[in-house]
């Protein structure tokens, strides 16, 4: 009989630059039983060309038409075959044992998920800013919450976990109607049905940042709509299970830092966020920036000072 097999699942729109590393990465992985499919949606690029040039037997490439990172995830989970998921983007990477660490524990906890080390990185992983997290142990799916948006600005992207597809089968499809950070609202559900976050010191993944065209550099109303029901979203799932001063305090640090990235380009959305944040908790931050941000926001305030910066070219 086989060991329990792991289902990698990689959604792919024109990451011709990428996708290639990426697989690279799960190709070197030292679990023994792991299948790779990859949803191409509809790229125009030759993302297709450079999966077919890293063919293996355990590879299969899917092609649907454009129909959005949610969907193509929606695709793979229909063609996997695993015990486990492991989902990926196709610009991020994997520690050649990432998976053989996660499985170490969920082999012995399966109603549970496992998360891991991660790094952010701009142009090689050698050079990956590796800080940890107080969220960098084992939880219960709350206390997990509470210490991830201890700052209102906790990280959940797909490569952190592996799930016991059990989970992935009770949580449901993604969101097709969200864009913007629909892996926090897909993540949200799964880990409050999972008993407890496993973390697994040594298993490494590593977030790709600072490149044109990312779903998480969006700025268009569209995507910021999609934000703020996300976050309006995993608010609704999370105090329905605990609706304690910890819980509001950390929503209302997200729906601010929420309104301070999307002003000015959607200021009528950005002040209904604050609004919100203002009804769950008391406490009160700024938009952050460098010292002439700083010192023009005491002059003419927040509002002003952000339409500056943004005018300044700053994000």
């Amino acid at each position: 009989m086989r060991g329990p097999r792991v289902s990698v699942l990689i959604p792919c729109y024109n990451a011709e630059k990428y996708i290639g590393e990426t697989l690279e990465s799960v190709f070197h992985q030292t679990w023994p039983d792991i299948e790779v499919i990859v949803v191409n949606d509809g790229s125009t690029d030759s993302s297709v060309d450079v999966v077919s040039r890293l063919g293996r037997p355990n590879l299969k490439l899917i092609n649907q038409t454009n129909r959005g990172q949610t969907a193509a995830l929606n695709t793979c989970i229909a063609y996997a075959s695993g015990d486990f998921i492991q989902y990926l983007d196709a610009d991020d990477v994997i520690n050649p044992r990432k998976i053989e660490l996660q499985m170490s524990r969920l082999m012995q906890h399966p109603n549970c998920v496992a998360s891991a080390e991660w790094g952010r990185f701009y142009d090689t992983v050698d050079r990956a800013e590796i800080n940890p997290e107080a969220v960098w142990r084992d939880l219960n799916p709350i206390d997990w919450f509470a210490l991830s948006l201890a700052n209102g600005l906790g990280m959940m992207f797909p490569a952190l976990w592996l799930i016991p597809i059990r989970l992935v089968q009770a949580v449901g499809p993604w969101n097709e109607t969200l864009t913007l950070a629909n892996d926090a609202e897909y993540f949200t559900r799964l880990l409050l049905a999972a008993e407890q976050v496993l973390f697994c010191p040594g298993a490494r993944c590593y977030y790709r940042s600072g490149f044109s065209g990312s779903l998480s550099g969006r700025k268009s109303v569209s995507a910021l709509e999609s934000q703020y029901r996300v976050t309006h979203l995993c608010e609704g799932y999370v105090r329905s299970r605990e609706d304690s001063e910890r819980i509001r305090r950390g929503f209302a640090l997200s729906w601010q830092h929420f309104a301070h990235a999307s002003f000015p380009y959607c200021s009528e959305l950005a002040e209904r966020a604050l609004i919100r944040a203002q009804r769950l908790h008391p406490i009160r931050i700024r938009p952050e920036g460098g010292r002439a941000f700083h010192l023009a926001m005491r002059l003419i305030g927040w509002r002003l000072a952000r339409r500056l910066q943004v005018a300044s070219g700053r994000p």
